[in-house]
């Protein structure tokens, strides 16, 4: 039986950060070490709570999502507070949960202004992201979704580089106009999945509310002829389209996806390392996470239809990016591109629609957050020391930073796919995945360029700062990593070598996500018995605990009084004088 801790450990992860955010607000402004040491205490905390609810799940448990807690919000609108885990949500979290004490290390010294205001702003979008994840009422994903915007937006138009307004107004402003087609998107699939009396927010209501229509949409597609269908059907058959491609929209934007995503390189390059950090370690897996969580499982008849164009797309990407690297003479505009060609594999795999194309995607959700999260840590180490970011002001590093650049080695192994790091696993998946898939061969065969590209660019880059000679007097003064930086590098190498070398317990956590995702994206398309596949998909959650009823008393009788006041006559009495005849 499920404990009563189990059912609130998901609130303890969410909101561990906001508590300690008060906590920080209480603090003098000029107390910077103790506003650091809370912040980190609070991040820590936060990382016990993640690992705590790691703990209390299981993976071959026959329910799709565990640690579930409910409760009644807004009866009349359909919207609860509810919230649970499956596979890939437990791995987001964990994720998350990491790099929350990562990212206050990597910022101790790199932040001395308004710092009480800046690790308020990282426990607040600590807590935004955590909720996203975990929320299972579409509507509260949407508020936590939006809860993200503005912490980072203050992250890198306040603590940001010198053209950091610009990139911070570009950041909000792309994430806004899709955050408002996804609002539209969402009321429309709450007023057409359920009839009046019975709608909801909640993702179970939605998803199990289109599973006719879906089929039937499904049907008569393939009959060529919809004209018969019922009235939901046929709106859904008109509007589904519309709804996917918004969705699709605002999800794509987030990845972000080819050709919406122009804010990334400038967000990257003028934030602070916390700011690149948390965005390409969690923020950028809203999109990927939206595309597997939404946008595919409730319209999988518009899914398919557009498998060809989005997974092209994703191809162009990972080859765009990858040719963009090679442009770059910016370092932190690099691995800003190389997210855009790493992130293309999570949406090829996505949409390859096979399972190990789909194992492939989450894992490399994954490592993307690890590895490129590495890549603008140690970065930011380097650019503290000498506030350059052109590779020509570097030059023969390696002699002089050695740990240093043994750290970056490995993290640049990782990130062009060198077997035995984790970038290998989820690379290597999304390949076959994408051969074994009906997408043309030569998607693979241009995604696979993406490799030989990766390590060109990488290794240009690495060749280029790390190794020759010591071009620039100021270099051969720069200190190796410190035993802050090196607690805070560690845990991420640590990873790399993990998942690149034991990833089953990983694939395993992985699997029943996968399964699920692959059913409900070829939901209604002829490869399964009808009622065994509506078993298989269909989504089970807890129910929304009873109304609590009050009783209230029966007003008590007033006695009447013996004597009146001349000229007033209380009801009671009035009555009494005056007795009705039947």
């Amino acid at each position: 039986m499920t404990s009563i801790y189990e059912t609130r450990v998901l609130n303890a992860v969410i909101f561990a950060p906001l508590f300690f955010a008060a906590l920080v607000m209480f603090l003098p402004k000029n107390e910077k070490g103790q506003i650091r040491g809370v912040t980190l205490a609070g991040m820590l905390v936060n990382l016990a709570t993640c690992v705590w609810a790691w703990t209390r799940f299981m993976p071959r448990s026959v329910d799709e999502f565990q640690l579930e807690y409910r409760l009644r919000w807004i009866d009349e609108l359909g919207i609860s507070y509810h919230i649970g885990v499956d596979g890939l949500a437990m791995t987001l979290v964990l994720l998350t949960g990491v790099l929350g004490p990562l990212v206050v290390l990597a910022s101790w010294t790199f932040v001395d202004e308004r710092v009480k205001e800046f690790h308020l702003a990282l426990l607040v979008l600590q807590t935004a992201m955590l909720g996203a994840i975990c929320s299972l009422d579409v509507l509260l994903f949407y508020v936590f979704f939006e809860a993200m915007l503005i912490p980072m937006y203050l992250l890198i138009g306040v603590w940001g580089s010198e053209e950091r307004q610009m990139a911070a107004t570009k950041f909000f402003l792309y994430t806004l106009v899709g955050s408002l087609l996804l609002l539209v998107a969402l009321l429309a699939v709450y007023f057409l999945a359920a009839p009046a009396g019975q709608r909801s927010f909640d993702y179970a209501t939605l998803y199990n509310g289109l599973m006719s229509l879906n089929r039937e949409v499904a049907q008569c597609t393939a009959a060529g002829n919809c004209s018969a269908a019922s009235a939901g059907a046929a709106a859904l058959f008109r509007w589904g389209p519309l709804m996917f491609l918004a969705f699709s929209f605002a999800f794509a934007i987030k990845v972000p996806m080819f050709p919406v995503h122009t804010w990334l390189p400038d967000a990257h390059v003028q934030a602070p390392v916390a700011g690149s950090m948390i965005l390409a370690g969690v923020m950028l897996k809203m999109g990927t996470f939206g595309f597997w969580r939404f946008a595919v499982p409730l319209f999988p008849v518009a899914a398919r239809q557009y498998q060809v164009p989005i997974s092209l797309l994703a191809v162009i990407g990972i080859v765009y990016g990858a040719l963009m690297c090679l442009a770059q003479k910016d370092i932190k505009k690099l691995i800003a591109y190389s997210s855009v060609s790493h992130l293309g594999y999570c949406m090829l795999g996505m949409f390859a629609f096979t399972g190990e194309g789909a194992t492939g995607s989450a894992y490399q959700m994954l490592n993307h957050g690890v590895s490129t999260g590495a890549l603008f840590l140690l970065f930011g180490f380097l650019y503290e020391r000498r506030h350059a970011r052109l590779m020509a002001d570097y030059g023969g590093i390696a002699k002089v930073m050695p740990v240093f650049t043994a750290f970056f080695l490995i993290v640049t192994f990782s990130s062009i796919a060198v077997p035995g790091t984790n970038g290998f696993v989820g690379e290597f998946l999304v390949l076959l995945g994408t051969f074994k898939s009906s997408l043309p061969v030569a998607f693979g065969v241009f995604a696979a360029t993406g490799v030989v590209l990766g390590a060109a660019y990488m290794l240009w880059m690495v060749q280029k700062v790390f190794f020759g000679t010591v071009t620039h007097q100021e270099n051969l003064g720069l200190k190796d990593l410190g035993l802050r930086e090196v607690l805070a590098a560690v845990p991420l190498i640590l990873l790399i070598a993990v998942m690149g070398l034991r990833p089953q317990p990983f694939l395993d956590l992985l699997n029943p996500s996968t399964d699920r995702y692959l059913a409900r994206a070829q939901y209604a398309s002829g490869k399964a018995e009808a009622a065994s596949e509506d078993e298989r998909v269909r989504v089970t959650v807890i129910q929304l605990p009873p109304k609590l009823v009050v009783a209230q008393a029966a007003p008590a009788e007033l006695p009447t009084p013996r004597f009146l006041p001349v000229g007033r006559v209380v009801p009671a009495a009035a009555a009494a004088l005056n007795p009705q005849t039947p």
